[in-house]
């Protein structure tokens, strides 16, 4: 038993009430192990300074997706990559026609800086959404992928109302995320990604939790003016939060963040039977929007999106993206001290 497996058996717990409130779980605080501990701000990422700090990836689309993702040069001469009254925008092409089956311009970008753990806080006004379109806010290892991890904390697809927020492993030792290491996580492990959660391979692996709330990503998070994301990886595990933008708690507003208030969160990857620090390695920040792929363009999930015609004849048209676009407050990186 290792000593966080302890101190749970030894709290005790207070049980409070979770509650809906305009489409999204409100949950109060039900985990006595979160630790409080003070945050220094690292790294700020915002303003007419945001595209300094972030490479512009520009290899094809790893994911298969009929994207060409722009050097930051033709990002901003396209019109793809701009800040407007202090807000950062990462957008699809939505003006030049193309053949079915080509690919359409798109932003990828990644932070220079690489990251083991801290504490990651993120304030989107608006995600991209709409038939064809593959957004996501992730990290991955830069240098030891995938023994070094990928956390996926915004990704969806098309027209789904639901946010997926995953962590993938790998590696040759045990690493699985029973429930009792998944805390009170108010995101669903459905009966699909149960048994990949307890399940320990050498290969690449994933556990993922469905924010079910219908206001994590897409139009019904855009139009309640967007929120943010915070997740915390440390000797604890990993945990994910969302705070839609009537609830961003003071202490986060105000650059002091204390995640011991904060409640439950969406996703949670304990250490009971995983080390997670060792899964997670030098990660670099990354937001991109991808057009159809391996997912949003699978034949079984465009059968059943609601989108009509095909995926490659929907990324041919440029109406089809004018939602296509991030709207980014701020990215800021704490550290415990």
């Amino acid at each position: 038993m290792n000593v966080n497996s302890l101190l749970r058996s030894i709290l005790i717990i207070t049980s409070v009430k979770s509650f809906y409130l305009n489409g999204v779980v409100e949950a109060k605080p039900t985990n006595l192990t979160q630790r409080q501990a003070a945050y220094t701000l690292q790294d700020l990422y915002q303003g007419e300074s945001f595209f300094n700090d972030w490479n512009f990836f520009t290899d094809p689309d790893p994911t298969k997706g009929l994207v060409d993702y722009q050097s930051k040069d033709n990002a901003i001469s396209k019109g793809l990559a701009f800040v407007q009254d202090g807000v950062t925008v990462l957008a699809v092409d939505s003006t030049t026609p193309v053949p079915s089956g080509s690919n359409r311009a798109s932003v990828r970008i990644e932070s220079k800086k690489h990251y083991s753990t801290g504490l990651f806080i993120a304030d989107f006004v608006a995600t991209p959404f709409g038939c064809s379109t593959w957004p996501a806010w992730w990290s991955y290892s830069f240098s030891q992928y995938p023994d070094g991890g990928e956390l996926d904390i915004i990704e969806s697809v098309n027209r789904l109302s639901d946010n997926f927020l995953t962590f993938w492993r790998a590696g040759d030792a045990q690493c699985t995320f029973p429930p009792s290491s998944r805390g009170s996580a108010t995101g669903i492990v459905d009966s699909d990604n149960a048994p990949l959660c307890t399940q320990s391979t050498t290969d690449q692996q994933k556990c993922g939790f469905d924010d079910a709330s219908g206001g994590g990503w897409g139009q019904a998070f855009n139009n309640a003016g967007g929120g943010v994301y915070a997740h915390l990886i440390d000797e604890e595990g990993i945990k994910i939060w969302h705070f839609p933008r009537s609830r961003i708690p003071a202490d986060v507003t105000n650059k002091n963040p204390n995640p011991s208030s904060w409640g439950a969160p969406v996703a949670q990857w304990g250490t009971d039977d995983c080390d997670v620090l060792k899964r997670i390695t030098d990660h670099t920040l990354t937001i991109n929007t991808s057009l159809c792929g391996s997912w949003a363009g699978d034949d079984d999930v465009w059968a059943t999106s609601g989108c009509p015609g095909t995926c490659a004849d929907t990324v041919a048209n440029p109406a089809n993206f004018n939602d296509a676009r991030w709207k980014i407050n701020y990215v800021a990186v704490y550290q415990g001290t």
